[in-house]
């Protein structure tokens, strides 16, 4: 069964609702540079409504190490997702460490995936996105058929513009190592504030009825 991941959380309502609504992780953005950066002054009480079971996702965009473990430590994050060009050997510290860790990729028409094998020893998941100048949230969607190339056993999830209208496309992507689906700005009101009960729809449909969409 796929995985769902709802990236681009910040606020504290907000979480809470999303949370409600018991998606696999939840992603927050400490990179400045993008609409939903959770904010230079982040309060403790943003992470605290969510359940145990739900993984608490970073998203860092080539960051120094300190800060990524002072983020990991304060909010008790389960994981980190590396949205940069952050080499193998920086996503391997924080794997061994024991998080839980995604490293993303654009994937563009001729994209070589032969680079990601230097990471499979670097990461538990990779995630390919749209290819952007500003690391994702482009609402942009990119070919899918491209992952066909992709011969690796290392599971990845999808993200770029997946909206909920396209839940039959989903389910009917098929791939050995395809292991969850991230969604983001298609299922906002503003940048930050998600749309709680169209992301309950959306985990419903994919979890509950796989083959009757």
């Amino acid at each position: 069964m796929l995985k769902i991941k709802v990236c681009g959380l910040r606020d504290i309502e907000n979480v809470t609702d999303v949370a409600g609504t018991f998606p696999d992780f939840m992603g927050f953005i400490f990179y400045q540079g993008s609409p939903r950066f959770v904010g230079k002054e982040v309060s403790n009480s943003l992470f605290n409504d969510i359940p145990p079971e739900i993984i608490k996702t970073g998203v860092f965009v080539n960051e120094i190490t300190s800060k990524v473990r002072k983020a990991v430590d304060r909010f008790k994050l389960d994981a980190v997702q590396f949205h940069g060009s952050e080499s193998a050997d920086y996503c391997r510290h924080f794997m061994l460490e024991g998080l839980i860790t995604i490293k993303a990729f654009g994937i563009e028409p001729g994209f070589e995936f032969k680079i990601l094998n230097s990471y499979m020893n670097s990461c538990d998941y990779f995630l390919f996105d749209t290819i952007t100048k500003t690391y994702g949230g482009s609402g942009k969607k990119f070919d899918w058929s491209i992952l066909g190339e992709y011969e690796l056993d290392k599971p990845f999830f999808i993200s770029g513009g997946i909206s909920f209208e396209e839940i039959r496309e989903v389910l009917n992507l098929k791939h050995n190592a395809l292991f969850g689906v991230d969604i983001n700005s298609r299922f906002e009101l503003s940048p930050g504030i998600k749309d709680a009960e169209l992301i309950r729809s959306f985990i419903n449909k994919i979890k509950s009825q796989p083959n009757e969409i």
